[in-house]
């Protein structure tokens, strides 16, 4: 069942790339195999996805078909290496924003560039910026062909109403056996597979290895590492749909491996990227499949058909794959899920919004790359917003009883001890806040104690930051003492960086109740130097 519903997209996605339908096909049965075979899902689905129209019609326009391939055979090594190095677990904490908003934009780009052959207009070079599609439209809708774009309606129609009857059998190979036949029989004058392409070649491709220079490599890593990048994101969040559908986990790095080695065979064998499906997935697991072993079958089942019925492709109306698209960006455009983040959090809507515009209005790479960029300062902002520090003893010197200090009602503190509590991280984009605090003492305490009871974790600048503190109490003759050091991790920086050694042991406590006797100690050890240092002067 799933070979029968990969055959008409396998194509589709083919010739909507820039290339051939017959490397969709191969590219299906190829990776799709091996995705099954050796991937970390059991259930998972791999072969040619919407996602990568964009991209490699953009690679093939500039670089050609050998440039896909070495981009195709890149973008697998850097998938296994992403694997290998255990980082699975992070791609899949991408931001949904982001994903919706680069998923929506290249749903309107494809969307966008279906238009020529669902409305048959005779355009000979269609501009490859959105812009300039649309005003081609403009210009070119008074010539549109009557017969293809009723085609390309019936096939909208038939995927939309076929479902009432039955889930079993995918409605776009209704479509495409409906509109074939109907173009066939009744001589419509619309452009097919076979008119456009001519012979379709369904011999099984020979292996080959591209051919490759540092500067092949060089120019090809940003658009290599975009189809690394968004193969990744899309398996993951196809494994993620499976698991919820079928109670299993699936090994995200296993599975980077497995999408990396499928894109690898697929480029040794001609092909183009390819990732894990949800849609195709879904629908693996509705017809029971469960076991690695259903990804297999589907992989020969659609080369069966590829090598005994593959001569009737030839008759497919060009309408009738713009029409699949077409419900293909419908679905990939996720338009309730955009509204509704557009409805939530302003940090959220401004990255939705200016990667979807990116992806649209210049390349799918710059808007991956700014929205990730952005997506991280949004997310910095809001850790610095969740950082606070506060000096405690600034009015009274008394510091109310909190719940972990239960054995005292308040705790006095001496007018010669100051306390400050850092709250959230303390990390880079928070540090300086604890600097502009530490100016606003007046006088020099002879102690200075800094609660770290919710300091979750540390980073390098953070102990920067603890280590100028540090050297600023040694100068200027001031104790310096970390009360409710809880953090394992903030503990282990601590070691590390030899700030619990030059700071002291004893002055880095697990209680603020410690903390503040540990206090009365250094003061009453001051005072008495104090004394026997008075007397030696005197004598």
């Amino acid at each position: 069942m799933v070979g029968i519903v990969a055959l008409p997209l396998a194509i589709a996605f083919a010739i909507a790339s820039g290339v051939s339908p017959e490397k969709g096909l191969f590219t299906a049965v190829i990776a799709g195999f091996l995705i099954s075979a050796v991937g970390g899902s059991k259930v998972q689905i791999g072969g040619p996805t919407g996602a990568f129209i964009v991209i490699v019609y953009g690679v093939v326009q500039s670089y050609g078909i050998t440039g896909l391939i070495t981009a195709t055979l890149m973008a697998g090594c850097m998938l296994i290496a992403m694997g290998i190095g255990k980082l699975g677990s992070i791609i899949r904490f991408i931001p949904y924003p982001l994903i919706i908003g680069f998923t929506s934009g290249i749903a309107l780009i494809i969307f966008s560039s279906q238009l020529k052959d669902g409305l048959g207009l005779p355009i000979a070079e269609l501009p490859a910026g959105f812009a300039g599609k649309w005003q081609s439209y403009w210009q070119h809708f008074k010539y549109l062909d009557v017969y293809a774009a009723v085609i390309t309606v019936l096939t909208i129609a038939v995927m939309l109403l076929w479902p009432a009857f039955t889930h079993k059998i995918p409605g776009s190979l209704i479509a495409i056996i409906i509109t074939s036949w109907l173009a066939r029989r009744l001589h419509l004058p619309v452009e097919t597979i076979g008119s456009r392409f001519g012979t379709v070649s369904y011999k099984f491709p020979a292996l080959s290895l591209p051919r490759l220079d540092m500067a092949t490599i060089q120019k090809l890593v940003q658009p290599a590492f975009t189809i690394a990048l968004l193969g990744a994101i899309e398996s993951l969040l196809s494994a993620v749909v499976a698991d919820g559908m079928t109670g299993d986990e699936h090994d995200s790095n296993t599975e980077l491996i497995g999408q990396g080695t499928a894109n690898v065979f697929s480029a040794l064998f001609g092909g183009i990227p390819a990732t894990g499906a949800i849609a195709r997935t879904a629908t693996n697991i509705k017809n029971g499949g469960r076991t690695p072993v259903a990804g297999l079958i589907h992989a020969l089942s659609l080369l069966a058909i590829v090598l005994f019925a593959g001569q009737w492709v030839v008759y497919i109306p060009m309408a009738t794959l713009a029409g699949i698209l077409i419900i293909v960006a419908y679905n990939m455009s996720e338009l309730s899920n955009f509204f509704a983040i557009l409805k939530g959090n302003r940090s959220d809507a401004a990255i939705l919004l200016i990667t979807f515009a990116l992806t649209v209005f210049v390349d799918l790479t710059v808007a991956i790359e700014i929205g990730m960029i952005l997506a991280a300062f949004l997310f910095m902002r809001t850790m610095i917003s969740i950082s606070h520090v506060k000096w405690l003893t600034e009015k009274t010197g008394i510091i109310a009883q909190d719940q972990q200090t239960e054995a005292l009602n308040h705790y006095k503190i001496n007018d010669r001890v100051e306390v400050f509590e850092i709250t959230g991280p303390l990390f880079f984009g928070a540090a300086y806040k604890f600097k502009e605090v530490i100016k606003l003492i007046e006088r020099s305490p002879e102690i200075l104690i800094i609660r770290m009871r919710h300091v979750s974790m540390i980073d390098g600048t953070g102990i920067k930051t603890i280590k100028e503190i540090h050297r600023y109490c040694r100068h200027h003759g001031i104790k310096l003492v970390l009360a409710e050091v809880y953090s394992v991790q903030v503990m282990d920086e601590l070691k590390k960086s030899r700030l619990l050694f030059a700071i002291g042991k004893a002055n880095v406590t697990g209680s603020f109740e410690v903390a503040v006797n540990r206090a009365t100690i250094i003061l009453r050890d001051n005072f008495l130097l104090a004394i026997v240092h008075s007397e030696e002067t005197a004598q």
